[in-house]
C-alpha cells in the first residue's frame, strides 16, 4: 500500500472547482452566471432585511447639497472665468432640489415606517450614488428608516453615498439587471431634475406602464415643473399623435416636497395598502413582488 507522500508523486494536480475558478468566472463564457449573482444574490438580501417594496428617487448626481454649494459661490472671486461663476451659482440654484429629495424622502420614510406591515413597505431607494441619489437616501435615514442604493461600477468610479444602510449596499456591473432591481420592486417612481439617466428612466417605466408589461401600478411623481416644461413639451406629443391623451395621466408633475409626498401617500394607500388588513391562518403574505407571466 502506497503511503500518503508516494500517492501525491502519481497523481496529477487537482482542478479547482468551477464555481472556485475565477478564470472561467470572469470570462465570457462564465456571463451568465455573473448574470445570475446579480440577480439571485440581491434577491436573496431583500428577502433578509424583509423588504417587500420601494420607492425610487431619480435625479442628477451633480446637484450639491446647499451647504457645499454656498461655499463653492463665496470661494469665487470676482477675478474667476465667466464659466466658473456661471457654474457656481448653477449649483446654488439647484441646490434647492437637493434639499426637497431629502424632504420628500423623510416624509415618505417616516409615514411608511408607521404602515402595520409584516415586511418594510415603500423603502427609498436610489443609484447609491451623488446629488439626488445622496439627498433621497439622506433624508430617509434621518427618518430613521432603512434605505436602499443600487450602485453601478464605471469606469469613472461612483461610489456610494454614507446614508445608504450598509446591508443594502449594491453593486452593480450590469446596467441592465441593475435596471430590473429598480423597476421589479418599485411601486412609485420619484424624478428629480437629471440628465441623460434620469431620461433613460423615467421613459422606460413609462413604456413598460403605457404598454401595461407590469403586473402592479407604479407611481411617477416627476418634480420641478419649470425644469421639466423647458425640457420636455409632453403636450406636444399628444398633438403629433405620438400618445394618447390618457398616457399623461401615467404621471403627476408637481413643485414642492409636500405636494409629491401627499400624491405618494394617497396612491400608494388606494392601489398598495389594500391588502394590509388582518389575515386568515394559512393565507399567503405577499413576500416581494408579483409580475405578469
Amino acid at each position: 500500500m502506497l503511503k500518503k507522500d508516494e500517492m501525491s508523486s502519481t497523481h496529477g494536480k487537482i482542478a479547482p472547482l468551477a464555481y472556485e475558478n475565477p478564470q472561467f468566472l470572469n470570462s465570457p463564457d462564465g456571463r451568465v452566471l455573473r448574470i445570475m449573482s446579480e440577480y439571485v444574490e440581491p434577491l436573496a438580501r431583500f428577502r433578509r432585511e424583509q423588504i417587500q417594496d420601494t420607492v425610487v428617487f431619480f435625479g442628477s448626481a451633480r446637484f450639491p447639497n446647499l451647504a457645499d454649494a454656498n461655499k463653492v459661490f463665496e470661494a469665487v472671486t470676482g477675478s474667476a472665468e465667466d464659466v466658473e461663476r456661471r457654474r457656481a451659482q448653477a449649483g446654488v440654484e439647484t441646490a434647492r432640489y437637493y434639499e426637497d429629495a431629502r424632504r420628500m424622502a423623510f416624509l415618505l420614510s417616516k409615514w411608511a415606517a408607521q404602515i402595520p406591515a409584516r415586511r418594510r413597505r415603500f423603502v427609498v431607494t436610489t443609484g447609491g450614488g451623488p446629488g439626488i441619489m445622496e439627498a433621497a437616501n439622506r433624508g430617509a435615514q434621518e427618518a430613521g428608516a432603512k434605505t436602499i442604493g443600487l450602485n453601478i461600477r464605471l469606469p469613472f468610479e461612483q461610489y456610494p453615498n454614507p446614508y445608504i444602510t450598509p446591508s443594502l449596499n449594491f453593486e452593480f456591473h450590469y446596467f441592465f439587471m441593475r435596471k430590473f432591481w429598480f423597476a421589479y420592486l418599485a411601486k412609485a417612481l420619484v424624478i428629480f431634475p437629471g440628465g441623460f439617466g434620469t431620461l433613460d428612466e423615467l421613459f422606460e417605466i413609462l413604456t413598460l406602464a403605457q404598454t401595461q408589461k407590469l403586473a402592479k401600478k407604479i407611481l411617477v411623481v416627476i418634480y420641478g415643473r419649470e425644469y421639466w416644461n423647458r425640457l420636455i413639451n409632453f403636450q406636444a406629443m399628444v398633438d403629433a399623435g405620438a400618445v394618447s391623451p390618457e398616457d399623461l395621466d401615467l404621471f403627476r408633475i408637481v413643485d414642492s416636497p409636500e405636494e409629491g409626498f401627499e400624491f405618494l401617500r394617497e396612491g400608494l394607500t388606494q392601489y398598495h395598502l389594500g391588502s394590509e388588513r388582518p389575515r386568515h391562518i394559512g393565507e399567503v403574505v405577499p413576500e416581494i413582488a408579483k409580475t405578469n407571466p
